[in-house]
């Protein structure tokens, strides 16, 4: 991919380009965050109220921060009849997406209430502290916090220590991959794999394909600056932590396996292949998908395309093998 705009309307199509030209022009201008989180707030209120399996009870427990740091509200979505069996059930803890700087654990609450119905396990989703107001370490503390607390209370829960995965979608996935290198570094807790949904992992924003998306309507170049800028709060570029950005992380041996897609019109898709092959050349086994035709969250923007179909089912169907291994 060359470093030039991406002509989208002449790339995308019918249904993809039809659901994007629906976008509110301005909907991702970072130039105002407060004013962009409002507009998100708004149309987000303005649709349906997405129908949640019945089978599903939602629960927000407070879980205790991390060093002092205030509590977390973690988000539990408990299937009927969860097995509390002594092997336990497996769980999914998962971080929502918005850039750093935008969202909460509400805006997936169907996939989570999915995910928790269809695999009959515990899904997890962490309410973490928002940058520019919470830069870098808070919301990766808080990420660390919630996982510390599902691992330590796997017994209360009727979880398996041993398979939980975490998991998380563009600002989600980067938080997940420094996740899984916090906790492998602190020595726990333990992760059993590690799904990576167009994650957003590299703070230099430098890569070829970061210069191809300049659209407002979708996650772009300038947009992913004012992110990384407001998460690092004017740290030093050079000496970023990998629990930030992961993509600078010097070490990725030892970490659990990984699960890496992307669309090929994602500002993000060079980094998320390079990091991809780094963690194969590191010796981690990695799954990595790129799918043509696919912008930053089509999948979720155009739900009920072939391709979004194919992309959830390649998803799941790798969920599933790690949290029913040999099953």
């Amino acid at each position: 991919m060359s470093a030039e705009s991406i002509d989208l309307a002449a790339r995308l199509d019918e249904g993809h380009l039809a659901v994007l030209n629906a976008l509110p022009p301005d909907l991702l201008d970072l130039s105002d965050i407060e004013r962009t989180r409002a507009g998100l707030e708004a149309l987000f209120a303005s649709m349906p109220a997405p129908e949640l399996p019945s089978t599903v009870t939602i629960e927000d427990v407070m879980v205790p921060g991390l060093d002092g740091d205030p509590d977390v509200m973690v988000r539990l979505y408990r299937p009927d009849g969860l097995s509390r069996s002594a092997a336990g059930a497996p769980a999914l803890y998962w971080i929502h997406g918005g850039g750093m700087v935008l969202g909460s654990v509400d805006m997936n609450d169907l996939d989570c209430a999915a995910r928790a119905a269809d695999f009959g396990c515990l899904v997890a989703s962490v309410e973490y502290r928002l940058a520019p107001e919470h830069p870098f370490p808070a919301p990766m503390n808080d990420c660390y916090a919630g996982l510390s607390w599902l691992a330590s209370s796997a017994a209360e829960l009727g979880v398996d220590p041993a398979r939980i995965a975490i998991g998380g979608a563009s600002a989600g996935g980067g938080l997940a991959a420094g996740l899984a290198l916090m906790a492998r570094d602190r020595g726990g807790p333990s992760v059993c794999f590690q799904l990576l949904v167009y994650p957003m992992l590299d703070h230099r924003n430098d890569q070829p394909s970061t210069h191809g998306i300049t659209d407002p309507r979708l996650w772009n170049r300038d947009a992913n600056r004012a992110g990384w800028d407001a998460y690092l709060a004017g740290a030093d570029s050079e000496a970023v932590s990998p629990y930030a950005s992961p993509a600078v992380a010097g070490d990725l041996a030892g970490l659990p396996p990984a699960y890496v897609n992307v669309g090929e019109f994602d500002l993000f898709l060079d980094e998320d292949v390079a990091y991809a092959r780094a963690l194969m050349r590191a010796g981690v086994p990695c799954e990595l998908h790129v799918y043509p035709g696919a912008f930053h969250g089509s999948n979720s923007f155009v739900a009920d395309s072939p391709l979004s179909r194919r992309w959830r089912a390649d998803e799941d169907a790798a969920l599933r093998e790690a949290l029913f291994p040999g099953g």
